[in-house]
């Protein structure tokens, strides 16, 4: 029950969100840390130098040392893409959602909110990468690490895929893994112009209720979110779309809508499909009838991170699994 609370609290803040002090090289890599070739972040600092991020994804100037051995990510979308990059052996701790999603439980863990920056300092980071909502409450809980010179690079929450991308590519500077970066990057635009182009064949979308949280509180998404770029990209219709950013709508207005499909991303109770097919008064709504309720992977939908692929692959199968049926659903073997 703690973890599916604890993953609710996250997918909202999450999807609900949208600096860096001067640091020089320190050698404390308190998780034992070892220093391959694969995974020695200064190797090609020498011909990088001019062309490492001199500011954060937020705008906030940084200064990146010479060496980055010891990285801190307390961001769950940051820690997946340096696990993509290859940098597990350089994390020497990680947030509590983290740990949780990764299976990073043997590093030290924090809490994102209101982290400890005296133990945080006691780990030497070289590097360190929050996100806004860090922030969210008008104060910057990191600042004390700043002032001492911890590296502190923030990433706002990226509501587009294109955003993604760029906050990728940022992490992977910092680090030096550009090359694997591109390489990431490229897999996923090869297998979103796949998508693309069957979604670009459909005449006749169907309308979709996407919900982030249940009856009666239902919380779901409009224009200028990561669910509508998806539901774009498949072909499907959001019935909500003529909303903007995430919003709380009635169960009168969804029934009203009618929706073909009903998609849901809640993790936080046991059967979020069996909610949905025995609400009161949905009896006749098309996608109940139809037995079109599926569960979506929360953590592909509202990580901003290239992970998103997944729940645009996921979501299109679901949706269309005739059109997509040479399409893989990356989380298959979870379903009910």
């Amino acid at each position: 029950m703690k973890k599916t609370i604890l993953a609710l609290g996250l997918s909202l803040i999450l999807l609900l969100s949208a600096g860096c002090g001067s640091q020089n090289s320190s050698a404390g890599n308190q998780s034992g840390a070892n220093d391959t070739p694969s995974n020695n972040v200064s190797s090609n600092q020498d011909t990088q130098q001019d062309t490492r991020p001199t500011e954060d994804r937020s705008g906030n100037p940084i200064t990146l040392p010479d060496e980055v051995n010891a990285i801190i990510s307390m961001a769950p979308s940051a820690t997946q893409t340096l696990l993509d990059l290859g940098m597990k052996d350089k994390l020497v701790a990680v947030d509590t959602y983290s740990a949780m999603y990764f299976g990073l439980d043997s590093l030290p863990t924090f809490d994102m909110m209101e982290p400890d920056t005296e133990q945080i300092a006691v780990l030497e980071p070289d590097l360190m990468f929050t996100t806004g909502m860090s922030s969210s409450g008008g104060t910057d809980p990191y600042k004390p690490l700043r002032d001492v010179g911890v590296c502190v690079a923030d990433i706002p929450s990226s509501s587009s895929i294109e955003a993604v991308k760029e906050d990728t590519r940022f992490i992977a500077a910092c680090v030096g893994q550009e090359e694997k970066c591109e390489e990431l990057i490229a897999a996923m635009e090869a297998e979103l112009e796949e998508i693309a182009a069957i979604g670009s064949t459909i005449t006749e979308p169907k309308t979709v209720l996407y919900e982030i949280s249940c009856a009666p509180d239902i919380y779901t998404a409009g224009q200028g979110t990561f669910i509508q770029e998806m539901l774009d990209i498949v072909g499907a219709e959001n019935i909500f779309a003529d909303q903007e950013n995430y919003i709380s709508v009635t169960e009168e207005a969804a029934v009203s809508a009618n929706p073909d499909v009903i998609l849901t991303s809640v993790n936080y109770i046991d059967d979020p499909v069996g909610e949905i097919m025995g609400r009161s008064g949905w009896q006749n709504v098309t996608a109940i009838v139809n037995g079109d309720v599926y569960q979506v992977d929360a953590n592909a939908v509202s990580l901003p991170n290239l992970h998103v692929i997944d729940g645009i692959k996921q979501i299109a199968v679901l949706v269309y699994p005739e059109a997509y049926a040479d399409i893989e659903n990356p989380f298959a073997d979870n379903a009910a």
